[in-house]
């Protein structure tokens, strides 16, 4: 018996030290009894093989009695152990689950040390719900800082698609991506950039019948659109439903952008420009051409603005214009008032 003894113990402390899993160990101490037993069992008294493991089943069968018990009892007090946990914790219904998985944290570690921002900052960010009109030159930049920041919810609308012009600065899209609608070819990058974040395209033009629809659902409206006719459209449904507009511009080798909020007290886009001007003179990005990195540098701006817009964090646009001059590298900023007669946001 004392062999079986010596050589169950060479499992045990053996296994461990050779690293055998603890439940792999049990089975073989298992299968060690068994055996021992059964030979006791089936084995005529007298037999060298019985009495060499102990003569008898008796000694046995109260090991094994006795390690039932003690099983049972290291069982019945881990029970006891994890009721107690439970029952001093909070339960798990009322619990809040961890917000941000260990990659997050990792991914955004440059946000949360920002005094500015911090875990709070990045908390709302993952919380919000933007909306970009439109997937091209100022949306392109826009939708991909707006997703590498963390922002949980990104809507993007656009009924256009990828054409071999736009990449010169639409640089979401790829060369492989031509004839693909932009909002499907910005939301696989977006979702290749960032898993975390959810990504809700809309392929169709931005109609009033659908605009109040739309916005309700987002917190924060971005206009990177080159007419005026939606222009307006977006502003006049933002200031209807009380939410912030960041708007941007582009022409050649200059760019705009401001943050319009009527409910917080600062002037619509309608303030700014009463009346769409003559045909000729605001031309498009393929009429007066644009230089490439210029939409890149002002949909940054507008992400940006976005952030700060959504966390508190600085100060936002509001009430401002920057106009950026990429030709001379000169920036400069002019103050917005609102208009008492505007048809958008006035009084009257």
């Amino acid at each position: 018996m004392f062999r079986i003894l010596v050589l169950a113990a060479l499992i045990w402390w053996g296994g461990r030290f050779i690293h055998l899993p603890r439940p792999l160990r049990l089975v073989l101490l298992g299968l060690l009894f068994l055996a021992v037993l059964i030979l006791q069992l089936i084995l005529p008294e007298g037999h060298a093989l019985r009495e060499a493991t102990g003569g008898s089943p008796g000694p046995w069968l109260l090991l094994g009695g006795l390690g039932v018990l003690a099983a049972g009892y290291g069982w019945i007090i881990s029970q006891l152990k994890l009721r107690a946990q439970l029952k001093g914790s909070p339960r798990p219904m009322s619990q809040t689950p961890s917000l941000f998985s260990d990659t997050e944290l990792n991914r955004y570690a440059r946000h949360i040390v920002l005094r500015e921002l911090g875990g709070p900052g990045q908390k709302k960010l993952k919380q919000a719900k933007v909306l970009v009109i439109g997937a091209g030159g100022l949306g392109a930049p826009a939708l991909q800082y707006l997703a590498a920041a963390g922002v949980g919810t990104i809507g993007v609308i656009d009924d256009d698609v990828v054409e071999n012009a736009n990449l010169q600065r639409q640089v979401i899209h790829r060369d492989q991506d031509i004839g693909m609608p932009k909002v499907f070819s910005a939301e696989a990058a977006m979702r290749a950039q960032n898993p975390y974040v959810e990504v809700r395209p809309f392929h169709r033009r931005l109609t009033a019948e659908i605009a109040e629809d739309l916005f309700a659902d987002f917190d924060l409206i971005l206009d990177g659109t080159d007419n005026f006719e939606t222009r307006y459209l977006v502003n006049a449904t933002a200031v209807k439903l009380g939410k912030p507009l960041i708007s941007g511009a582009l022409s050649q080798w200059e760019g705009q952008l401001s943050l319009f909020h009527p409910k917080s007290g600062g002037p619509c886009y309608q303030c700014i420009f009463p009346e769409a001007p003559a045909a000729g003179l605001a031309p498009s990005c393929s009429e007066a051409g644009v230089v490439g990195p210029l939409p890149g540098v002002v949909g940054a701006m507008m992400a940006v603005e976005a952030i700060k817009a959504l966390t508190g964090a600085g100060a936002t646009l509001q009430g401002e214009m920057l106009i950026y001059d990429a030709l001379y590298g000169e920036s400069r900023k002019i103050r917005l008032t609102q208009r008492a007669d505007c048809p958008v946001c006035g009084a009257g």
